[in-house]
């Protein structure tokens, strides 16, 4: 076996050595043990080295739901030397043909649910890709529609006894993850082994993971934070429970039925619950540990959580993609921590071990305690930049006057009091915001809305506003002569569905502000009006 204690794989390949019987994975029906795991990505890796020439960048892309395929496709990838590239099956297939060109990847491996959609994915590709598709026997149809790729099914597998490398760079990416983009086009964060390791080895460290713990697992492989739960738990021997989306509508039996030790969300999760009734007083007796990062956590949902599962630590964590899924946290005390929040949300607290934070004014210099001011993160998680895209990350990765080290400008407005108190989140400083835990950039939806509609003015909103973020995004355009309804079908096939806008609103002129800038806070008062 392959020692690759300094990258992400490490602690995967030392569970298998100790607790090859345990179960490492629960999804869609199966229950793998880590040596089971292990052999099937094995596999997987020594397909792709057989079937691909060594040609840069080495990055295999993962087409796949929360299946078996999927995340041993991860494995798979990192066994091979390669970083992985997620895909949802759930986002249009044009969005994903363009995260596949744009990452350069030169292999993909597709699972059952990503199959129907991947002759839309492949449109257009020129340069031969290998594509494995694990669960399907007969890919004849395939080779003879696309003879400019290679395509291998289950029963073409390389064997798991075939070598694989000793190792990767730290220096070398883990993983290459789209986020939402400002100019109409999603942007990717690289993420080398060395940044993650660091979070996955003080997070099992923090929490005092071990073979007995069972983590949930409730976000979609193309989230950053799908990352904690995989490896946090791989690290120690713990079993990653991946519920259906049938069980994810109730999230409360789910956690119950599966014995649950480690429970990881976003809060509009546990907002749902809440509202269906499911909190109830020592509802969750098996949790330990019940963390919420992604979106800001109000007071009263901390409070009802920590009524619902007593005998769990409650942590609110923080961090962007580009920190390497959180940066901070702050852990919830019942007598202390509602005196130390503001505006009714739970701060997002000190940085965690290795990390550093600065809170800047306009010209990046330090603000004074009490003031509010912009994030800057440091440490080993800060992440290596945005993939071929050298101005973005100049932008965005910055040595503030007076620092040697380099600082990711979050965009996030943050306040602290004092030097032991607590960060407190304030909002964005552009018009990024949370939707149903996703971060969706505005912009980005308006380059598309001007795109589709032909028009050079759209204005796109978060509505209702919540203190978690937004509950949808709701468009304007000025254009009479839209058809509404096609034009939202139009955004369907171009933006993820959180993305797409509720409703677009036809209005006759732009309301301005002082500046002569479009007056969005107006929009919104408009929308409050009922219009």
């Amino acid at each position: 076996m392959p020692c690759l204690t300094r990258s992400l794989l490490g602690g995967f390949l030392s569970s298998v050595e100790h607790y090859p019987d345990r179960v490492a994975i629960e999804a869609g029906g199966a229950r793998l043990t880590y040596q089971a795991l292990y052999n099937i990505a094995r596999s997987f890796g020594a397909t792709l080295l057989e079937n691909l020439p060594p040609t840069e960048p080495r990055l295999t892309a993962i087409f796949a739901d929360r299946s078996i395929t999927g995340f041993a496709g991860v494995l798979g990838s990192l066994m091979a030397g390669h970083g992985y590239v997620p895909l949802n099956p759930a986002f249009p297939p044009g969005r994903t043909n363009l995260m596949l060109r744009r990452s350069e990847c030169r292999s993909i491996i597709v699972d059952q649910v990503a199959q129907t959609q991947l002759g839309q994915v492949l449109e257009g590709l020129t340069a031969p890709i290998v594509v494995l598709m694990p669960e399907c026997a007969d890919v004849s149809r395939y080779v003879s529609q696309w003879p400019q790729h290679v395509f291998v099914g289950k029963d073409s597998l390389s064997s798991c006894s075939a070598s694989l490398p000793v190792g990767s760079s730290p220096e070398a990416l883990a993983y290459l993850l789209f986020t939402s983009g400002s100019t109409g086009e999603p942007k990717a964060v690289a993420v080398s082994h060395n940044n993650v390791v660091h979070f996955v080895r003080t997070a099992a460290e923090r929490y005092a993971i071990n073979q007995f713990d069972r983590f949930s697992q409730t976000f979609d492989l193309t989230f950053d934070l799908s990352v904690f739960d995989m490896f946090v738990a791989w690290e120690r021997g713990a079993c990653v429970c991946c519920p259906s989306r049938k069980a994810l509508l109730n999230p409360a039996h789910f956690i119950r039925d599966a014995t649950l030790t480690v429970w990881f969300s976003v809060p509009s999760v546990a907002l749902m619950m809440k509202q269906l009734g499911a909190l109830k007083p020592a509802a969750f007796p098996s949790l330990r540990w019940s963390l919420f990062c992604g979106e800001a956590l109000p007071v009263e949902l901390a409070v009802a959580w920590s009524a619902a599962a007593p005998s769990s630590t409650l942590e609110n964590l923080y961090g962007p993609t580009e920190a390497t899924i959180a940066c901070t946290a702050y852990r919830w005390d019942n007598d202390r921590s509602p005196s130390e929040s503001e505006r009714n949300i739970v701060p997002i607290g000190a940085p965690l071990p290795g990390m550093k934070t600065l809170i800047v004014d306009d010209d990046l210099r330090e603000v004074p305690y009490g003031q509010e001011g912009e994030l800057l993160v440091s440490g080993p998680q800060v992440s290596l930049g945005y993939w071929r895209d050298p101005e973005k990350t100049a932008q965005s990765f910055v040595i503030p006057p007076g620092k040697q080290s380099i600082y990711y400008r979050t965009g996030d407005r943050v306040c602290q009091n004092s030097s032991d108190s607590p960060l407190q989140f304030r909002g964005r400083l552009d018009h990024q915001i949370k939707v149903q835990g996703y971060r969706v950039e505005l912009q980005e939806i308006e380059a598309v809305l001007r795109d589709e509609a032909g028009v050079d003015v759209a204005v796109a909103v978060g509505w209702p506003l919540r203190t978690n973020g937004a509950a949808s995004v709701e468009a304007f355009l000025t254009s009479t002569a839209v058809d509404v309804d096609t034009l939202r079908e139009r955004l369907k096939a171009r933006l993820p569905r959180y993305a797409v806008p509720r409703r677009i609103h036809l209005i006759d002129c732009w309301p301005l502000n002082g500046s002569g800038k479009i007056d969005r806070g107006q929009l919104i008062k408009m929308l409050e009006a009922g219009i």
